[in-house]
């Protein structure tokens, strides 16, 4: 074996076996009664509408999802992705302690800390949030290579991550918002006098600029989109709840985050990266302030656990260190198993009914109406979707061959236009909605003479427009989030009936009523 290749087992071979476990867990911690999101098969669909913007999200998401349809578009390859991107955060978080001196056991511990952890819920869904949590670790890791070596290199790498994380989710705004205020209150400010700085920002700005002219063109749906998000989840949502879930994330690896919090603070080799500890504070309180839902902020903890890790191994004696240090990873361990079976889509929807008391005193019943509900919400939305599918799919062959052509699929969410989308795909015509990305995509046809509507009745208004309307199925999964979603056959339309349909479809874009 080449030596070099030896010393690299040598020294990684741990790293290597727990990426191994943490992406065994990724697969082994969803029992099969569960499908995919709601919110993954509108990130699949946009596969199929590839573009520099959209509604819900950046564009990075689709492109990852072209991939994942080019490689057969099943389920290994959808949950593979925010695993390997969970792995990743785990390999960068690594090389953040070794990079400020951390010995073997400080990045055992530091990574231990993020395979046994809610990391792994984050990291079963298809979601731009995996992504997310990786480039956020990424940035600190090309800071952290920055201040040590001054290397104009890395704020080049840094313009590049900045610019791909927008590119997947605008939330990366806060930890900006963050670090400049990190910076400016630490001796490290001295990074905004550096003209290569500058332009680093150029280059991210460049680089984004197919997306921003993107929003000015589309007159900026991402700001729309917040106040919407606002209006009808974060209002649910309290300061103090959003705190309380930040010490229920990483419970396991509480003593780790408390240590950095006072390595910030009193350790002098730390003194460098202060502005770490400070813009920690700042997005915490940022998001606290917005009354953020508890996972915007999963990104900034594995820096602070590499910090917490590497402090906790510098303060022990070696005898203490061969106590302390398993101790911990232990406890961490033991916080994982014990929760496992609530935190995690292991329970089938009856059992999670029989041991209901477990979930609701962790709050997992909560969803973002801010009432209790018989599954955690993620659950929910994870059930019912093959068995809407497959009696959508019976609907529509119920429609003569050469009336087809002139039929469309509407659902009254995102959620049930992806899933017909994806279970369906080929064997119908794509389903629309006319709520997020999907009114935009929505086909202009010369005539409407028949809809396949899956929602609930539309009323006698909708209805009163055609020869005939049935109900032609319902979904029965009462554990499901759309229990009781009717699926509706309107047949022969009138003729005013597509000019007033387009009619209501332009109106709802121009008041951005599509959320």
């Amino acid at each position: 074996m080449d030596l070099k290749l030896r010393r690299f087992f040598d020294q990684y071979w741990i790293l290597l076996l727990l990426i191994g476990i943490k992406l065994v867990l990724q697969y082994i911690l969803v029992n099969p009664v569960y499908e995919l999101h709601r919110d993954e098969f509108l990130y699949l669909n946009q596969a199929d509408h590839l573009a520099f913007g959209y509604i819900s999200v950046p564009p990075f998401t689709a492109f990852i999802s072209k991939i994942i349809y080019f490689l057969g578009g099943g389920i290994f390859w959808i949950r593979f992705f925010p695993s390997i991107f969970g792995a990743l955060t785990i390999v960068f978080t690594w090389l953040i302690v070794e990079s400020v001196g951390g010995s073997l056991f400080s990045k055992i511990l530091a990574s231990c800390a993020l395979v046994f952890s809610a990391l792994i819920r984050i990291n079963i869904l298809y979601q731009p949030n995996s992504f997310d949590i990786l480039t956020w670790t990424i940035i600190f890791y090309l800071l952290i290579k920055f201040i040590q070596s001054e290397k104009t290199k890395w704020l080049w790498f840094l313009s590049i991550i900045i610019a791909v994380g927008f590119y997947n989710k605008y939330n990366l705004i806060f930890l900006l918002s963050g670090l400049v205020i990190g910076l400016l209150l630490t001796y490290q400010r001295k990074i905004f006098t550096n003209p290569s700085f500058w332009k680093a920002v150029i280059i991210s700005l460049i680089l984004l600029s197919p997306n921003i002219i993107w929003q000015a063109a589309n007159h900026f749906p991402v700001f729309q989109h917040m106040k919407v998000l606002k209006h009808n989840q974060l209002d649910n949502n309290t300061s103090s709840g959003f705190l309380i879930s930040q010490v229920l994330f990483f419970f396991g690896s509480l003593p780790l985050t408390i240590g950095a919090i006072v390595a910030f603070v009193f350790f002098k080799s730390f003194r460098a990266y202060r502005f770490i500890g400070i813009s920690f504070f700042a997005v915490i309180a940022l998001f606290a302030y917005m009354k953020a839902k508890g996972y915007y902020a999963i990104g900034i903890y594995p820096v602070i656990i590499a910090f917490g890790s590497v402090y906790i191994d510098c303060i022990l004696s070696k005898k203490w260190r061969l106590i302390i240090l398993p101790l911990l990873i232990a406890f961490n361990l033991g916080i994982f198993l014990i929760t496992l079976k609530v935190v995690y889509p292991i329970y089938t929807p009856a059992e999670i009914r029989q041991n209901s008391m477990a979930f609701e005193k962790f709050g997992l019943l909560r969803w973002e109406d801010g009432k209790n509900h018989n599954l955690p919400q993620d659950f929910a939305d994870m059930l019912g979707w093959r068995e809407m599918a497959d009696k959508s799919l019976a609907a529509y062959n119920m429609i003569p061959a050469n009336e087809r052509e002139n039929t469309l699929v509407i659902c009254f969410n995102y959620g049930q236009a992806g899933a017909l989308n994806y279970f369906n795909r080929t064997k119908m015509p794509e389903a629309y909605s006319y709520n997020t990305d999907y009114i935009y995509w929505l086909p202009r046809l010369k005539k409407i003479e028949n809809i396949l509507l899956v929602g609930k009745n539309p009323g006698q208004r909708v209805t009163g427009q055609f020869k005939n309307f049935k109900l032609m199925g319902v979904v029965e999964n009462s554990y499901a989030r759309e229990f009781n979603t009717e699926i509706y056959l309107l047949t022969g339309a009138n003729e005013a009936f597509t000019d007033i349909f387009y009619k209501n479809v332009d109106d709802r874009k121009k008041k951005l009523d599509i959320f």
